[in-house]
């Protein structure tokens, strides 16, 4: 779907009329291409600790042009700002007021990211509190970035350096264009594993896939995306979308299989079809999902049990199908997409709500039994995305939904699609049971 408005702010006329009345003005956001540098311009590493030093000389070795003291007015593709060592809230002025002089020479489309750790580990409630500070200082610095910059943060739990794999591949991947619509949100690196080598070109090279809900909309890009990244895939969805199935097959070379995930056999018949054809699954997309929308005052057991079968229930069965099968224990990775109405809630979608929190639920106490093999759960939760189903809001709805964001526009299934091929590769490994929104830094709510 086409956000009319966004092309007519960043044309000549409509962006002078824009900027006269102070209307919303959506920077074009920078998405990853194949083959393009990872950031433009410099990368301002901020803090005096060693983990500062450690990764200013790790980004170093990525080829980028590296900075550890600002130079006036000299644009700037990203700024770290390392606090790994916090012991108290005094400890946060001279880093951050340090940053803060060189904010405005952010480039368009840069990055802010903070490297820190998580207050629930901290041993006294001085460093708690500081810890904590860190959270509502960038959620907030992030609301005050312009022309698509965004900010995120990276917290190390207690054996993870800001050098470790996996802290290195959340760095990578917040410097990219893979996260133009991820904005004022952490990741926990909870070890040390993960793997953060230059771009490769295929990172899910020899990996077999599966992806359900994938004849259309954030299903057919998670399926594009992961087959441009090198997996073989297994597409899923229900026989009514055959046709439209068996096109997206087609189109990134994979098999269609025709199925009902809310069948009680739909976790073994998934297995089944990718091992007789593969040996062996790798990576499970739990993309599929409904809406049945009511007031709660009006809704029916049909609207309710419905969209809590296909969107939680369907997922627990096929997630212990697989977590009892040999043929899924090559460091497996399964990747649910949730939803922000899961976190902040939605008129109307109580029984949505419902099954997309349980989702977020289930990948938290899931988290344990994937790591026993080396491998790994995690949760996508999308704000308003532009699809088939967001062009069918009413306008003015619409029109809201896509500028009560920090970004102030829609995101692309794209969007949604990159961070699942994060999630699902070798070095996002050391991530597992967290829920990453990708909303633009949604206003409301949570």
């Amino acid at each position: 779907m086409t956000d009319k408005y966004a092309q007519l702010v960043n044309q000549g006329l409509g962006r002078n009329v824009a900027k006269k009345l102070g209307l919303p003005q959506p920077a074009v956001l920078r998405r990853y291409e194949p083959g393009g540098p990872l950031i433009t311009g410099p990368v301002l590493v901020q803090g005096g600790t060693v983990g500062a030093d450690s990764l200013a000389a790790e980004l170093l070795s990525w080829d980028l042009d590296v900075r550890r003291h600002a130079v006036p007015r000299e644009k700037l593709g990203a700024i770290l700002l390392v606090l790994d060592d916090v012991a108290q809230p005094e400890d946060l002025g001279k880093p951050v007021l340090s940053a803060a002089a060189s904010l405005r020479d952010l480039a368009p489309g840069g990055r802010v990211i903070t490297v820190s750790r998580p207050a629930s580990d901290a041993t006294s409630p001085a460093a708690a509190a500081a810890r904590q500070g860190v959270d509502g200082l960038l959620r907030s610095l992030a609301k005050e970035l312009r022309a698509g910059a965004t900010g995120n943060g990276i917290l190390l739990a207690p054996d993870v350096q800001a050098t470790s794999p996996g802290a290195l591949a959340a760095v990578r991947f917040f410097l990219s264009g893979r996260s133009a619509f991820v904005d004022g949100q952490f990741i926990r690196v909870s070890t040390a594993a993960g793997a953060a080598p230059p771009e490769l070109e295929k990172p899910l090279k020899g990996r077999i896939a599966v992806v359900t809900g994938a004849a259309r909309g954030i299903g057919a890009a998670i399926a594009r995306t992961l087959h441009r990244d090198g997996a073989t895939l297994v597409l899923v969805d229900i026989p009514a979308a055959g046709d439209q199935l068996a096109a997206v097959a087609n189109e990134v070379r994979g098999t269609a299989l025709q199925l009902d995930i809310s069948r009680d056999d739909a976790g073994q018949r998934i297995l089944e079809h990718a091992v007789q054809r593969h040996g062996r699954l790798d990576i499970m997309v739990h993309n599929a999902g409904i809406t049945r929308d009511k007031l709660l005052a009006n809704m029916d057991e049909a609207r309710w049990n419905s969209v809590i079968d296909i969107n939680i229930g369907a997922q627990l069965r096929i997630n212990e199908a697989l977590l009892g099968s040999e043929y899924f224990r090559a460091s497996p990775r399964i990747v649910s997409v949730a939803s922000t109405s899961g976190i902040a809630g939605n008129r109307g979608q109580t029984n949505y709500a419902a099954s997309k929190s349980g989702v977020m639920g289930m990948v938290r106490a899931t988290a344990p039994l994937l790591a026993t093999h080396g491998g790994s759960i995690n949760a996508v939760a999308p704000g308003f995305i532009e699809t088939e189903m967001t062009a069918r809001v009413p306008l003015v709805l619409r029109e809201m939904g896509r500028r009560l964001n920090s970004l102030q526009q829609g995101g692309q299934p794209t969007d949604v699609a990159e961070t699942i091929a994060f999630f699902a590769s070798d070095s996002a490994s050391g991530i597992n049971g967290e829920v990453l929104r990708v909303c633009g830094q949604n206003l409301m709510g949570a």
